[in-house]
Formats: C-alpha cells, structure tokens, sequence
C-alpha cells in the first residue's frame, strides 16, 4: 500500500485489562494455555507484568509474580513482553533507594521484560530517571511515560515538555497513559499532533474506555501521528477496561494505517478469554462500566474496580457514590496529582476515611501525610494549606528529590529476610511489602500457600462474600443439605446470607443480638466511652506503639492499622493511663470495637 504507516499494537490482556475488570485476579494457570496463540498474532508487545499484579499475586492468589514471569516468557518467545514500572515506587507503594530500583530492573529484564514502560504518579521526572538508567543498562527498551489528566495545572503546553524531557532521558519510545478515560478526541489530537511536532520517537496511546471516548481517542491519535494503541481482547475490553483489539484492527483494516494483524486469531483468543472470565465472576462489579461522569470524578479503572470492592469487604458498598463526590474534593487538597498508582490509592482511601467518618481529614491516613511534606516528590499544583496543616503541623516540607534521602537499603533487606530469600527475586519480594512478602515466604516454605477461593458459578445466588460452605443440618430429626454461597450487607447492622436449602436457592437476613464483635484474636466490647479507642474503618493492626500503663495525651498517636492497603494512625481522644490494651500486631479490627482503653 502506496505510503502505508501500520500501527502497532500492545495488547493488555493478561495485565491491565483484567486489572481493570475483575480486580486483578486473572491466574496463571489460565493465562498459559493460550500463549501460543498469543504468541502467533504479531502484537508489537505483550503487556504481562507490573502494576498490581505483583501485590495480587502474593496477597490474594499465592503465586509467585517472579515465577509467573518466567512461565510467560518460555510461553512467549517470539513476542515482547511489557510491564508497567512506577519509577522509584517499583511495584510499592513507598520510593526505594536507588539501589533496589537497579536491582530489581535487572532482575525483571533477566527474569523476561523486554520493555519497561516507566511512569511516576506525580510526573515529576525525577522520579523517574534512575529506573530509565537502569533499563537502558540492561539494553532494553525504555519508553518514557506522561501521565495524562486534567486539571488548571495540566496544559499541552506542560505535556510538550516532560515529553522533550523524557527524550533527553534516552526514552526509546514515549507513551501517553490515560489511565482514568480523561481524553477526549479532538484534545488527543491536538496533544499527539504537538508531542509529535517537538519530538522525533514513536508515540503510544494508553487510554481506559471508562467514558466511552476511548476508541475515537485512538482513531485521532493515529491521524495526528501516534505509532502504536493498547487495546485489550473484546471479551475483557469496554468498560474501565481498553479499545477491543478486534474493533481496532478492524476499524484500520484496508487503510494506510491497517496494522496486519488475522481477525481470525484474534477472534479464537477471544472465545478463550469469554469462558475465563465467568471463572472470576464474583469480582465483576457494576462500577466497570462504561460511564461518562469519568469525567467528573477522574476515578481510573483499575482504581474504580479496586474501590468497590474494598468497599462491598466494609459493607459500605451503598456508599461508593459518595466517595467519588469526595475524590476530586482531595485531589484538588492534595494539588491535583494524575490519579494512578500510588496517588489514585492515597487519594481513594482518603476519601473513603472522609465520607466513613462523616469528617473530612478526622482521620489522615500516613501516605497522605508523606505526600504533603514531599515524600512522592513535586505536586502538580499547590496543596490546601489548611489541611497540610493539620496533617503535619509544622513539620518541614522536603523539595528534594525524595530518594535522595534514602541510604542504600537491598543488603539490609536481605539481612532481614534472611534463610527465607531463596533468590535475589525473593528479597525484592519483601522489599516490594515487608509484611506481606515475609507470610508469603513463610508460607511457601511451610507449604501452606492457599489462594482465595473461587466461588461457583451460580447464577440464581450472589456472589458476595468469600468461599462456599456446605453442611447438614438435623433438626427435630429432619436432615436439610445446606450451602452457603454468598454473604452481603443488608444496612443497619444486619447481614444477609445467600443459602441453597436442598437445592433450592434462599435468601436469609440476620442480626447480631449482643454489642460483641468476634473478630481478630478475641471478642471485643463496643465502644461507648470517650477514653475508647477505636478505629473509623474495619482493617489490620500493624503496630501498637504504646503500652500497658503509659501516660498518654489527647490527640496522641497509640496505634497504626492497615486499610485498603494505606496505613493511618489511631489517635486517643483523651489524656490519660493506658488500662487495657485488646489487640495484638496482625489483628483485625472494625469501627466500633473497643482496641484499647484510656482512663485515670
């Protein structure tokens, strides 16, 4: 074809897609049988790795990320692989020192990565720059990335430059990463057209289909000069999710743009992945649609799915509405940061905290507070005084590149986790989460590894709740085969139970009768006192930091726990000696319950 110009195609199935979808849950063992055919398609890259999958891998299915990794690549050997790498956060949630941000590069470009695509929440580049070095040192493909939003400080004009930036950098590519849907067409344009007037290396467009502009997005990012689109497989595409791949070799078929790539081999790969899906159904959520108030509440995809379902493990699910009115109020707090991995998590759980405690900022969670004294780097905008304020008072804020105050840290890692790193990958496990790798390392040595079940398909039922549990029951004689199938949330305290009752589907509210709540290590009274300590949202505790008959003040810090993957500190509400203390490091709380009591 006379002055043809094919484009190129990432395909994000085994990664962001079902990130997007089904919460990252997507397992190995149902990725693997389809890689030959994956394989014989001709995309440009494959993206396999990255973003949360490392996190789900060790948390939720008890699988080794680096292990999958490998698998891939033996399963892949005629397609780049492509994972998503957030600068100097890795794959954490916390900057690391230079050092393990080496390391792990390499051991990820050993391990299988062929291109590193490398962003930083805040864009500010710095945060980036040792993870660019330390790909091109391994003689890989790096592709610098600009994290698209929209806000007063977000101009074409900013965009322009972090692209010129990230070209002096000695990126290989640049990518355009529209991980909330916020592009429209004619912006696209219009940004893709200026990008590619100023700088002479191949242009990719990452963007979410959450408004539905996704695809038309792609199209004028093709005609403004873009070389290479990230879709996803039709039956994993849509919605928070990508453009069908289907849809868009299709739409370029027959043009000077047609990418080469069989409808036919993609439409098998297809017919696989629609029966994979129904495997992970209790994951699906009504909030991966697509929806056009994208465009308000900038929520990503993969932040959206996330959400929902950490809020339906608080039986606050009702509530999700609200915190999407909440999340622009604290992104513009915090100075409008792009909302993606860690920022769109510091932002969403902050948010949670603020609509669950019916305050705003009563409760600040630590990230937050890191973030306001310059911890992630450089905000995009100015931060709300006031509340930089209350969440640091008169600490100082840091304007140096934040890894510039971490000592290098991978052989004290390694000195920690000790006999249980049977790899430089397992140390870079337990760097990535300290709690969590240690138990997965733990277990993996016990043999005690135990992914999340997965429950059966059962469409008469919800598919709420964790595992299916089945019994008999006598009763005067009589024996009924019961199986419980689901449980959910029915307000005001009561909890709902999805039943089959020989056979036969029922439905069953109950309510608790006593003020008692039996999680954790044991049964704890409710909190009716002002010297109750007691937590704004149900989580772990992950340290307690005073003990038995300290003194201590109002507003003073007594203990941190966990939620939705952000630490917060529980402060008392009154002075005092600390008479009792009912939890432990590792236990799991509720609002409510009394954690700790403080009195005379």
């Amino acid at each position: 074809m006379s002055g043809a110009r094919p484009i190129e195609v990432t395909e994000v199935i085994l990664r962001d897609a079902h990130q997007s979808l089904i919460a990252t849950r997507m397992r190995t063992e149902d990725m693997l049988p389809i890689c030959e055919q994956l394989d014989a398609v001709g995309f440009w890259s494959l993206e396999v790795w990255g973003g949360a999958t490392f996190d789900a891998c060790i948390r939720f299915l008890k699988e080794d990320p680096w292990a999958r990794l490998r698998q891939l690549r033996a399963a892949l050997p005629n397609t780049r692989l492509q994972m998503l790498l957030r600068g100097q956060n890795l794959l954490g949630y916390r900057h690391y020192a230079d050092d393990v941000v080496e390391g792990f590069v390499a051991k990820s470009a050993e391990n299988g990565i062929d291109v590193f695509r490398v962003f930083d929440a805040l864009n500010d580049l710095r945060n980036i720059e040792t993870a660019m070095k330390a790909v091109k040192r391994c003689d890989k493909h790096a592709q610098g990335t600009i994290c698209y939003t929209t806000s007063p400080a977000h101009t074409s004009e900013l965009f322009v430059e972090q692209a010129k930036q990230l070209e002096s950098m000695g990126a290989d590519s640049i990518a355009i990463k529209d991980m909330a849907g916020l592009l429209t067409p004619y912006a696209t344009f219009e940004l893709v057209s200026a990008i590619k007037q100023s700088v002479a290396l191949p242009l990719a467009i990452h963007s979410h289909a959450t408004s539905g502009l996704a695809p038309m997005c792609q199209l004028k990012a093709i005609e403004a000069g873009a070389d290479r689109i990230d879709t996803a497989i039709a039956s994993f595409a849509g919605g928070t999710s990508h453009p069908a791949t289907e849809f868009q070799v299709a739409a370029l078929q027959g043009t000077e743009f047609d990418t080469g790539l069989s409808l036919e081999k993609l439409t098998s790969i297809n017919d696989y992945f629609r029966e994979v899906r129904k495997r992970y159904h209790q994951f699906e959520s009504e909030f991966t649609r697509e929806d056009i108030s994208v465009q308000i509440n900038q929520v990503p995809g993969g932040m959206m799915s996330n959400l929902a379902n950490q809020l339906k493990d608080q039986n606050a699910l009702e509530r999700i509405n609200e915190v999407f009115d909440e999340i622009p109020r604290v992104r513009e707090d915090l100075g409008f940061p792009p909302l993606v991995t860690p920022t769109s998590q510091i932002v969403g759980t902050q948010a949670v905290y603020n609509v669950l405690a019916g305050e705003r900022y009563k409760t600040i969670t630590n990230e937050v507070k890191r973030y306001l004294q310059g911890g992630y780097g450089q905000p995009p905008a100015p931060v709300n005084e006031a509340v930089r304020k209350k969440a640091i008072g008169n600490e100082g804020v840091s304007e140096e590149r934040p890894a510039d105050s971490l000592t290098p840290e991978l052989a004290k890692l390694r000195s920690e986790i000790g006999d249980l790193a049977k790899s430089d990958e397992d140390v870079l496990t337990f760097a990535m989460f300290p709690d969590l790798g240690r138990e997965f390392l733990e277990q993996r040595r016990d043999g005690t590894l135990q992914p999340e079940a997965l429950l059966p398909a059962d469409p008469g039922n919800s598919t709420e709740g964790t595992t299916a549990t089945e019994f008999k029951l006598d009763v005067h004689g009589e024996t009924y085969e019961v199986a419980i199938t689901g449980v959910g949330d029915s307000g005001g305290g009561r909890r709902k139970l999805y039943v089959s009752l020989d056979g036969m589907p029922e439905e069953v509210i109950f309510e608790p009768l006593n003020e008692y709540v039996a999680e954790g290590s044991g049964r704890r009274m409710k909190a009716t006192e002002p010297g109750h300590v007691t937590a704004a949202m149900p989580g772990n505790v992950v340290d307690v930091l005073v003990k038995l008959g300290d003194e201590v003040s109002a507003g003073q810090a007594v203990m941190v726990t966990e939620a939705m993957k952000m630490e917060s500190e529980i402060n008392t509400n009154v002075a005092g000696k600390v008479l009792a203390i009912n939890v432990v490091k590792g236990d799991r709380v509720t609002p409510g319950e009394v954690l700790m009591e403080i009195g005379q």
